[in-house]
This record gives structure tokens, sequence and C-alpha cells, in this order.
């Protein structure tokens, strides 16, 4: 898929916000894509999942055993991912604030990961994902993600694979521009700032 075809996914599911937005990192920003929105129609999102999986070499592809999500934002992607790849797909979650598995999920020690976000920001939320999956044994040896906002700032000892990279300024809530400032701020994701 081209970038083009890919934005016209989020627009098409009206997934593409303007306004003011605070994201999960706390940052600020003038426009918001909303992956709930684009994934909640199973057709766009197996089409985005499969275009996703392409731009994983072939060689690194048939290595992944297991795709493993952070929740809540990574699971539908992460599920669709595991279906493009014909492996399992499992999530972890953050009951008391540090990603952990749970549901019975577990990794076979050295088990290879793909770890699978639904959008990139700072890399922070998949960097503890990634450790985390460490913790249970496996090996991440690469991560994807429909999009990567993070404008080049996300950075990963592993290979990382965005299908979109979106190059939006993010601000500080105390350096927003003014023409941001004047706009009333949203919360549309699902982590509180």
């Amino acid at each position: 898929m081209t970038e083009d075809e890919i934005l016209a996914e989020f627009r098409a599911a009206e997934a593409l916000l303007e306004g003011h937005f605070i994201l999960s990192s706390g940052l600020r920003s003038s426009r918001y894509l909303q992956c709930a929105r684009v994934l909640m129609d199973p057709t766009r999102a197996a089409r985005l999942a499969e275009a996703l999986a392409g731009t994983i070499p072939a060689a690194l592809r048939a290595g992944i055993e297991i795709v493993v999500s952070p929740a809540m934002g990574g699971v539908v992607i992460g599920h669709e991912m595991g279906r493009a790849l014909g492996v399992e797909a499992i999530f972890v979650e953050r009951p008391s604030g540090t990603f952990e598995l749970r549901r019975g999920f577990r990794l076979a020690p050295g088990q290879k990961v793909l770890l699978v976000e639904d959008v990139v920001t700072t890399g922070l939320s998949s960097r503890e994902a990634i450790a985390a999956v460490e913790a249970a044994g496996g090996q991440v040896i690469a991560a994807a993600a429909l999009v990567d906002r993070s404008n080049g700032a996300a950075a990963f000892d592993i290979p990382f694979f965005p299908l979109l990279r979106l190059d939006v300024p993010a601000y500080a809530a105390d350096s927003l521009p003014p023409k941001l400032a004047a706009i009333p701020a949203e919360k549309p994701g699902s982590r509180a700032a």
C-alpha cells in the first residue's frame, strides 16, 4: 500500500482527526490517528495487517513464532498480524502499571516474538512491552506498528517496521504554539496522560 492509500483508509474510517490532542505520552498534537476506528472494520484491519506484514523482510518474517502486542491499542492489530503471519497472537497488560503476560498467556524460552503496536509516539510503551516479553522468556526479534509518529525519535535495538510514518510535531503542554493553545484539548486515547 502507498502512503496515500494508507491515509485514505484512515480518512474513510474517520480516524484521522484534526484539533488539539493529548497523546498517551502526555505530549500535545494537532493531528491524531484513532487506530481503534480504522481497525473496527475487520476487512480493513486485515488489509492493513497484510500490508504491514509485507514490510517485514521475508527471512525475518519466517523466524517469527508469535506476535505480542500491548493492551489496549495493540490488541486488534496484533491479532490481525498473527493472522497475516500464520502465528498465534497474545498481549501484555498493565494491571498495576507494568506490562506483564496474564490470562494464561506464556512464552517458551527463547520464543521469537514480533512486537506489534498501533501507534508509536515516543517508543516508551514498546520498550516496556519488549522488557515484559524478555522477562517472560521471549526474544523480540522485530517491532512493527501501523503508524510511527515519533518524528524519528523512537529508537529500538531491533528492526522496526512501521506501515506509515506520520511526522506531526508534538509539544509539551507548557510550550504549545498559540494556534494549538487556542483549541480545547481532547484525550482520545486509551490511557490517562
